[in-house]
C-alpha cells in the first residue's frame, strides 16, 4: 500500500496563500462585480504583493477558477491510477459523485454561476478551460484504451462527463441525475419510462 507523500511546511504555506488570494478575489468579485475589481485590490485584500499574486495565478480570470487546474490533474489521475479491474466509466462515476456534487451544493454556487454568466471575459475563459479539460481527459482515456487521441468515442465520453455539472444544474436531485448519465454511458441509450403524469392532458 502506497503511503501518501508528506506535505511540508513550505507547501502548506504556499497552498494557504493561494487559497487566501482566491477567497479574497471571489468575495470582491461578488461584492463589486468582476470588471470593477483590480489585481491591486485583490492583493491588498489578501495582504500580499501583486508579484506574489502572479506567482500563484497567471491572470485575473484564473482567480475565479482557482480549482480548475487541480480538477484536470485529478481527472487524469482517476483514469490512470484507478484500481485494477475497475472500468474507466465506473472510476469517473465514483470521482464525480464524491467530489463534483459537493461543489455544486456550495452555498455560493448560484452567485458564482451568475458572476460567470454575466461577465463575457469569464465566459470566454471558461469555454477555453472546458475545451482544454475535454482534450486532456479524452487523451488519458485514449491512452488507456490504446487508441489515437482523435478517437471519437473517447472524446464523446470525456465531453459527457465534463458536461454533468451543467446537465444536472438546478435539478431537484443532482446525484440521481448524475447516476442516470453514467448509466447511459455504461449501458447505452434506453428510452425513459413514461410516468403517469406524462399522460396528463392526452
Amino acid at each position: 500500500m502506497n503511503t501518501p507523500p508528506v506535505v511540508g511546511r513550505r507547501e502548506r504555506k504556499k497552498a494557504a496563500t493561494r487559497q487566501a488570494i482566491a477567497d479574497a478575489a471571489l468575495q470582491l468579485f461578488l461584492e463589486r462585480g468582476y470588471d470593477r475589481v483590480s489585481i491591486r485590490d485583490i492583493a491588498e485584500a489578501a495582504d500580499v504583493s501583486t508579484t506574489t499574486l502572479f506567482k500563484h495565478f497567471p491572470g485575473k480570470e484564473a482567480l475565479v477558477f482557482d480549482q480548475e487546474e487541480d480538477r484536470e490533474v485529478k481527472l487524469i489521475a482517476v483514469v490512470r491510477r484507478r484500481p485494477i479491474g475497475q472500468g474507466v466509466v465506473d472510476a469517473l462515476r465514483e470521482h464525480v459523485l464524491a467530489s463534483w456534487l459537493q461543489a455544486a451544493a456550495h452555498p455560493l454556487r448560484a452567485e458564482f454561476t451568475d458572476l460567470v454568466d454575466s461577465t463575457p471575459a469569464l465566459q470566454e475563459y471558461a469555454e477555453r478551460m472546458w475545451t482544454r479539460h475535454t482534450a486532456a481527459l479524452s487523451a488519458a482515456i485514449a491512452d488507456d484504451a490504446g487508441v489515437s487521441h482523435d478517437n471519437i468515442a473517447c472524446r464523446a465520453l470525456a465531453r459527457f462527463v465534463l458536461d454533468i455539472p451543467v446537465l444536472t444544474r438546478g435539478l431537484q436531485d443532482p446525484r440521481a441525475a448524475a447516476e442516470e448519465v453514467f448509466d447511459l454511458l455504461t449501458h447505452g441509450w434506453r428510452p425513459p419510462v413514461r410516468r403517469l403524469q406524462d399522460h396528463d392532458g392526452d
